[in-house]
């Protein structure tokens, strides 16, 4: 099949970015053409390796100069930018003749399935529902903002109905979409199943995520303040980057905990840091899915983590892989590390356990449910 993929840009190590990157390398190496179209890569190297035989077309629009105008400099700028955009992915599309094109709900949802381009149009979202496109921070900020956001949200679920498909990470997200179009359940796939697992010894816990509101670092860093009044020997390990990055900072430094809170830049050896690690936290006020938990729990790291909208609870299993606490509550944090600190036979179990329950992520068992959903809805291309 002839698979396109519209996407923003491939900039960030992490999130989305490596899950669109992990898929469009796995459906060329299985003999399909893959074409990424991005709107602004403006020359920047991909966040991972694209394999040779994946098409990379970006389009160079830079949406970021909307930014730096007034509040109707920057409508003006916006509104030229999607005439821009439409034009120049019509254009694309017709060329390239997909058979599918899939769309991760940005600023292509508003044009794309008006396209003629004969091809089946699907969604896949990489978050929930209430949190697409940042609407709810736009919200927050009241006045015209909210206005702007309760506009465009209703203007996203309107072109997500003319969809023929939507592709949600948990079933929650399922029924926080039904009635709109038909939704299907694909969780994110593992990359790779580690061959070593970690010793659980190190006497080190790892967080990763960007920082940004989502990850709730300003839960995160009173919690281990706790964790570390009562086990001064314990390192937190974080690696991310983004937009709360002094403030987190900031955080640390106001709780003296500079020592036992370190944080590093994003790496690609993201792996072999879960390997190093003996715990790994997640903080977070609501996530998609959380590969996060699954790479660390694929390398034998027992995880706690808040029980938030809507991931981990699909990928922890209470007490028997890891250990999920009640929503965005500090001490319960504090206690569910600590719980894996001083019972060492209980995190070597979690641990085992986890390494073993994650394999019905692997990519393999994963990919093979997208390759169904193509033959399924587009069965005269597909068969």
């Amino acid at each position: 099949m002839r698979i396109v993929y519209v996407f923003p840009e491939l900039t960030i190590k992490g999130g989305a970015d490596r899950i669109i990157i992990q898929k469009a390398n796995y459906f060329a190496l299985r003999g399909h053409e893959v074409i990424i179209v991005t709107e602004s890569q403006m020359g920047r190297p991909t966040s991972f390796p694209l394999d040779s035989s994946v098409k990379h077309i970006d389009i160079g629009l830079d949406f970021n100069k909307q930014y730096k105008q007034s509040f109707w400099g920057r409508a003006f700028t916006y509104i030229t930018l999607m005439y821009e955009y439409k034009k120049k992915l019509k254009n694309i599309l017709i060329q390239e003749k997909p058979d599918i094109v899939i769309t991760t709900l940005g600023r292509s949802l508003e044009f794309l399935t008006d396209i003629p381009d004969g091809s089946v149009k699907i969604g896949e979202a990489h978050t929930t529902k209430l949190h697409l496109r940042s609407f709810d921070l736009m919200e927050q900020r009241g006045g015209i903002y909210k206005f702007i956001a309760s506009y465009e949200r209703r203007k996203m679920y309107h072109n997500v109905s003319k969809l023929k498909a939507l592709v949600l990470l948990t079933p929650e997200d399922a029924e926080d979409w039904k009635g709109m179009t038909k939704t299907y359940v694909i969780p994110n796939p593992l990359q790779e199943i580690p061959t070593r697992y970690s010793s659980l010894d190190n006497k080190q816990a790892i967080m990763v995520g960007r920082y940004n509101d989502a990850k709730g670092y300003d839960y995160l860093i009173p919690a281990w303040e706790i964790v570390h009044k009562r086990h001064p020997e314990w390192v937190l390990h974080v690696y991310g980057s983004g937009e709360y990055y002094q403030q987190v900072v900031d955080w640390v430094e106001e709780r003296h905990l500079g020592d036992t809170v370190i944080l590093h830049n994003p790496t690609n050896q993201i792996m072999e840091k879960y390997l190093e690690s003996s715990i790994c936290v997640l903080s977070s006020r609501y996530e998609g899915f959380s590969m996060v938990l699954a790479e660390a729990m694929s390398c034998g790291v027992p995880c706690v983590a808040f029980d938030c909208p809507h991931g981990p609870r699909h990928i922890i299993r209470h007490l028997e892989d890891g250990i999920l606490v009640d929503y965005l509550n500090i001490q319960a944090l504090a206690d569910g590390i600590c719980r894996l600190i001083e019972d060492e036979s209980l995190r070597r179990q979690l641990g085992a356990n986890a390494r073993n329950n994650i394999l019905r992520f692997s990519k393999d068992k994963i990919m093979k449910k997208w390759e169904n959903l193509f033959v399924e809805i587009a069965p005269v291309s597909g068969s």
